[in-house]
């Protein structure tokens, strides 16, 4: 789903276009290249998974000003007519590089390098960071969730309270990617090609006279996929109608496919339910639960002997709760040939266009390393020309491929820096030449623009 196509330039916030109007009447049209990282990690994160890099490139590849967006501008008085002139002919002509979706990175790490003439490269800010942000904030908490689940499935049940249309879809993207099994979302299985699961709400329950007749009219109605919610009045009570209507399905050749709880004590009310299941010969009954999960919640049951075999995963998750956001930023790091850097406290910044090197075992990725672009390293570069002169260099990556490379990558990183709560800092160090530029910038701009020597 190529969602970046309809999107207008105009997503962008009021200060990259009056930068961009300010460098046009300066004449400044030099190459610049912007860096895209996580300064500190988020609440109890050890490590980020890459995501949302496809939209961004389908992003690049439409970027074009309309007669609509310039009929806007103009009406704001606030552009001259000569820069929107120059809008009206603007397409991204530069070069991206990016860690591909799927891998791991950390702080401080570029996952993604934007080189194109300033005003291109520079108009591209806000919508790379949202776009990015969001996805890398959601696939970081959906793969903690996959971790916490050890090996039970995980759907997504976020839609209905994820921050707006758009998230709602991209967490169905970014949680798949991560691990999940599927999602409720339909649209997203339809834009995303991710299997669609679910079962029924309490509504359904509560629209039949009696509790076990609504079981029954969804065992009729889906024969081959019955999962019934048994919480709405008493949740031992609904399991044992639920054993009823399992029973009288295999006699019509089918099987009760599995039951949900949603509510109380999910640990105790899995073992319970388990045993009336077992009673009436249902052991391959799964027992799915949903209820304000995530990463603390299914550790905190399963560390209790919860008897759940598949969790469904919505709010929580889906707005990545406990950390909602990712401290990301777009900085310039080289004008022209120029490397350059900020010195602000708190948010210095690496110069330079820049690649990562990630050295590993058979078993176990050990550290990573931030380099200079033309820096020789040992170890893997992990920064790929995903886009040049404004084309890609590959076609558009299967979602599965992403997923794959996630999954194989993160069982390669060591449990100490999965730990739910204060995980331990992968290593990552700077190469000896970008270290040693970024010294010398650091003094050169300590001298010309405080006067120290």
């Amino acid at each position: 789903m190529q969602a970046g196509k309809s999107l207008s330039p105009l997503l962008t916030d009021l200060y990259e276009m009056t930068m961009a109007a300010a460098y046009y009447r300066r004449e400044m049209c030099s190459p610049a290249t912007f860096s895209l990282f996580v300064r500190e990690y988020p609440s109890h994160r050890g490590y980020l998974v890459s995501a949302g890099l496809e939209h961004v490139l389908d992003y690049l590849e439409a970027f074009q000003f309309d007669q609509k967006d310039l009929g806007y501008l103009k009406d704001t008085g606030l552009f001259p007519g000569e820069f929107l002139d120059y809008l009206e002919t603007i397409r991204f002509t530069g070069n991206v590089h990016a860690i591909p979706e799927g891998r791991l990175f950390f702080k401080d790490e570029p996952v993604l390098e934007i080189t194109a003439p300033i005003i291109e490269a520079q108009l591209l800010e806000s919508f790379v960071i949202n776009v990015i942000n969001l996805q890398v904030s959601i696939a970081t908490k959906a793969s903690r969730c996959v971790h916490a689940a050890q090996g039970r499935n995980l759907i997504d049940f976020s839609l209905r309270r994820t921050q707006g249309m758009d998230a709602g879809l991209k967490v169905a993207r970014a949680s798949y990617l991560a691990g999940f099994g599927g999602t409720s979302n339909v649209l997203g299985g339809k834009a995303y090609g991710i299997p669609i699961s679910g079962t029924m709400a309490h509504s359904f329950i509560t629209s039949f006279e009696e509790e076990i007749v609504a079981f029954r009219a969804f065992a009729e109605t889906f024969p081959d996929n019955t999962v019934l919610l048994i919480d709405t009045y008493d949740t031992i009570a609904g399991a044992k109608k639920a054993a009823e209507v399992g029973k009288e399905m295999e006699r019509r050749g089918y099987s009760l496919k599995g039951v949900r709880l949603d509510s109380g004590d999910m640990a105790q009310l899995s073992k319970d339910v388990r045993k009336v299941l077992t009673d009436c010969g249902l052991e391959s009954v799964k027992i799915f639960a949903s209820g304000a999960f995530d990463e603390y919640k299914i550790t905190d049951v399963l560390q209790k002997g919860a008897e759940i075999d598949a969790f469904g995963i919505g709010t929580k998750m889906g707005v990545s709760a406990d950390a909602p956001y990712t401290d990301m930023a777009y900085k310039l790091v080289q004008y022209g040939n120029r490397p350059v850097l900020k010195l602000s406290t708190g948010k210095k910044t690496l110069v330079s266009k820049k690649q990562v090197f990630r050295t590993r075992t058979d078993t176990r990725i050990i550290q990573d390393s931030i380099a200079l672009r033309e820096e020789e390293m040992e170890g893997e570069p992990l920064l790929k020309p995903v886009m040049e002169k404004g084309e890609r260099t590959d076609p558009q990556e299967p979602l599965a491929t992403m997923r794959q490379r996630f999954s194989e990558e993160f069982a390669l990183l060591d449990d100490c820096y999965k730990a739910l709560k204060d995980p331990d800092e992968f290593p990552v160090k700077l190469g000896p030449e970008l270290k040693k530029l970024q010294e010398k910038v650091v003094r050169k701009v300590i001298k010309k623009e405080l006067g120290e020597s």
